[in-house]
């Protein structure tokens, strides 16, 4: 999954659960057994939810962390190899900018 997916998945997920926690609150007066019953089964399922959203945003940190300190060991153990490849990116950038 790549990590346009994985955050439109984490807002998507972020506005379900907003949903229905305002639904929640909205059956809060409605008595019953059944009614209780599901509610009790959402707010369990919301919790897991949001454990599950929890774990997957810090690993994706660390991820992202890992990532970071890898680039920033690369660029300080080839300077000039960084400094030619970004020269090179800037050069093609300018030109398929200047172009009309």
């Amino acid at each position: 999954m790549d990590e346009v997916t994985k955050q439109r998945l984490a807002s998507d997920w972020k506005a379900l659960t907003s949903d229905v926690e305002e639904l929640l609150k909205a059956t809060a007066s409605q008595t019953g057994e059944r009614v209780a019953e599901l509610r009790q089964r959402l707010e369990k399922k919301l919790e897991n939810g949001r454990k599950t959203l929890s774990e997957q945003e810090k690993a994706l940190a660390e991820k992202a962390e890992e990532a970071r300190a890898s680039a920033e060991g690369y660029i300080r153990e080839n300077p000039w190899t960084t400094v030619g490849i970004a020269a090179g990116v800037g050069l093609v950038l300018g030109l398929l900018l200047r172009r009309d």
